[in-house]
């Protein structure tokens, strides 16, 4: 209606005909048969009565906002909560349209949508048809978290959420659905109005029929009068997204890619973690002065004559086999010079080809068992990239597809380079961890006494055994010492730290063990002396603050054997009790009295003397034996009285049981040295 009288065109619709009017004051002046069936007022209940009867809480208050905030308005619409006569709650879209009354003071045409229920059912808006095929999972929920609307997409989500039902709620448990991060998380927006962008999370099928990876966002849904209606939903299946693969394979390379300092292994990792996700084959190559652990400071550069040297380091394939692979790890690798891989080497880019159709007469006729493989496999697209550390060329990884039709892009040359950047600096690691650890190795066997003896009063055998973790060598080590009158010294140690410091340390130990041990002293005088030659030494490197460079310290434990009397005289500085396998077969520790380490300076020890049958076996060895992160000192004290008894061996493989019995299949914890000596009958 006009100030004419007449009905402005639009705004009574085949689609929603429920209208009803008001004058400026809000009073209702106007009801169609249609308002009727949507509110259940009949016009006699409604006609001159405020409009806040349609309004649930604080009707009248609800009124004087709307009235307030488009009194200036010709047109509005928004979403509102709305009350039904018995009560009930119904969620609509309200058009409204202004006209002018007869007394010329604005009123309101207002053409009120359900968003949910019977007559949304029947009369469908035609945005609400465009969002109901809207490839997005859409729905939305009302204050208790229960579907009032939801469009196809949503619906075809139903196996692995299915929840998506309308007047189903969130707060309905359902056998085998897990809601509760998706309950919070609509809560969270209801409450404070942030929405919730991009929210990943993994959802199966109550019979683990299916797994969908579902990207949703939340937004709140505000009425009218500026409170929380409800939440609307957009859920994005990205089960299959390709970006998405490649993202995760970039966050997995952090995690998977250089979980030990093995080269090998690590070249491996990085094979593996590229297939299937990203090629459906991969190669790593690597230097040979890599693979052989040398210095490798140079670059290596593609136009050597022959072609640089590689060495296979990784490979995988989604082939059972790798078929497409005509190097076994470890093997040579030729590389033609006129090759990708070549020019690759020389410039330190990578190589892209996404259709891979080598000419007849190029560089894969000069390796005619590569074009064999090139060809059997179908190869059609191609990246080489270098693996680039700290200024170094150390090899390539080659990726090509096959049985995946699709060829490589520039996002994945992009991702590619990512992956081999961060396997580059792992294998560097690897490189220097076992150059390093090569290095301690060599000078602690050098320092370590080839030839024990045990003159003609004792047999003895030792064995050492390197840490097998990344802390590198130890500084463990063991000696036997002739003395004056047919005496054996036996002593054993560890020095605190790892690596060639430790190492060097140890021989310095060991050398100042023998100088004591010539004058003839006592074992808790020896140890006193070691533990004050270690302070003053520890004192002179001190830097200009007074504190040593390198903080050293050590466990010691050194014991006489005279066998003219069969007395051992012997004392610990810190280190595990000596063990002794009496000639019945029974396993006992000397418990000597407890003393501090090796460098702290109080220099306090006592020596033990006890009587050594003929055919007693004693066991010096270090705490790497006994102690691991699982087991305590004790419980590996008692695990090594029953190994040392249950074998009757010659003493050089008895050393060898004992230790693999201690240590098993897993790598050692820390380093251990182990020295058995038997009396002589």
């Amino acid at each position: 209606m006009t100030a004419s009288g007449g009905i402005p065109g639009g705004v009574v619709g085949e689609t929603f005909p429920a209208i009803f009017v008001t004058d400026a004051d809000g009073t209702i002046v106007g009801w169609t048969p249609f308002a009727e069936e949507l509110f259940g007022y009949r016009a006699a209940e409604t006609l001159h009565r405020p409009s806040a009867i349609l309004l649930p809480g604080d009707g009248m208050a609800g009124m004087r906002t709307w009235l307030r905030r488009f009194s200036g308005e010709e047109r509005w619409s928004g979403v509102a909560e709305m009350r039904h006569r018995d009560g009930g709650k119904i969620v609509v879209h309200i058009e409204a349209t202004r006209f002018l009354c007869s007394a010329e003071r604005p009123g309101w045409i207002l053409r009120p949508t359900p968003l949910a229920g019977d007559v949304a059912r029947r009369r469908s808006s035609v945005l609400e048809a465009l969002v109901s095929h809207f490839p997005v999972a859409m729905a939305i929920w009302d204050r208790d978290l229960r579907v009032v609307w939801l469009n196809e997409a949503a619906q075809t989500l139903r196996r692995v959420f299915p929840h998506y039902r309308v007047g189903v709620s969130l707060a309905e448990p359902l056998p085998g659905v897990d809601v509760e991060a998706a309950r919070h998380a609509m809560r969270k927006v209801l409450a404070d109005g942030t929405p919730m962008i991009d929210r990943e999370a993994r959802w199966k099928a109550p019979d683990d029929s299916e797994e969908r990876t579902l990207s949703t966002s939340l937004f709140r849904i505000e009425g009218l009068d500026g409170r929380p209606l409800g939440v609307c939903s957009l859920a994005l299946d990205i089960t299959n997204s390709v970006a998405r693969d490649q993202l995760a394979l970039i966050r997995e390379a952090s995690i998977r890619i250089g979980t030990t300092l093995d080269i090998i292994k690590t070249a491996q990792e990085l094979a593996l973690l590229a297939v299937p996700v990203l090629a459906d084959f991969v190669t790593v190559d690597l230097a040979e002065a890599v693979m052989a652990d040398e210095e490798a400071a140079q670059r290596l550069q593609g136009a050597e004559p022959g072609g640089p040297v590689f060495r296979r380091a990784g490979v995988a394939s989604i082939r059972e086999g790798v078929p497409e692979s005509v190097f076994a790890i470890g093997e040579p690798v030729f590389v033609p010079e006129s090759s990708p891989f070549a020019r690759t080497l020389a410039s330190g880019r990578s190589h892209f080809e996404p259709v891979f159709d080598p000419p007849p007469g190029g560089w894969l006729d000069q390796d005619p068992t590569r074009a064999k493989a090139v060809r059997d496999s179908g190869m059609h697209s191609l990246i080489v990239v270098p693996l680039k550390a700290r200024g170094d060329i150390l090899g390539v990884t080659v990726l090509t597809r096959h049985d995946n039709p699709a060829a490589f892009t520039p996002d994945d040359v992009v991702v590619a380079e990512e992956l081999a950047a961060r396997a580059a600096l792992s294998l560097d690691n690897a490189r220097q961890y076992t150059r390093e650890r090569a290095a301690a190795l060599a000078l602690q066997r050098n320092l370590l006494p080839r030839n024990l003896r045990g003159g003609d009063a004792l047999d003895v055998a030792s064995h050492y055994l390197p840490s097998g973790t990344r802390d590198g060598v130890g500084g463990d080590w063991f000696d036997t010492i002739p003395l004056a009158g047919g005496r054996v010294a036996l002593v054993v140690g560890d020095v605190t730290g790892h690596g060639i410091n430790a190492a060097a340390t140890m021989g310095r130990l060991r050398t100042a063990v023998r100088t004591l041990s010539y004058v003839g002293l006592p074992p808790d005088e020896v140890l006193a002396h070691l533990d004050d030659l270690v302070v003053r030494l520890s004192e002179e490197d001190a830097g200009a603050d007074g504190l040593p460079a390198n903080a050293t310290g050590a466990t010691c434990v050194y014991a006489v054997y005279d066998p003219a009397t069969r007395r051992c005289t012997m004392a610990a500085a810190g280190h595990p009790p000596p063990a002794i396998i009496h000639p019945s077969g029974e396993v006992g520790f000397v418990r000597l009295p407890s003393g501090t380490p090796i460098g702290v300076g109080f220099g306090a020890y006592q020596s033990v003397e006890l009587e050594l049958a003929a055919g007693s076996v004693l066991a010096l060895y270090t705490d790497g034996l006994i102690e691991t992160r699982e087991a305590d000192l004790d419980a590996g004290m008692e695990r090594l009285g029953a190994v040392l008894g249950g074998y009757s061996l010659p003493l050089d493989r008895l050393c060898v049981a004992v230790i693999d019995a201690m240590v098993g299949e897993r790598p050692a914890e820390d380093d251990i040295a182990l020295l058995l000596a038997r009396t002589r009958v």
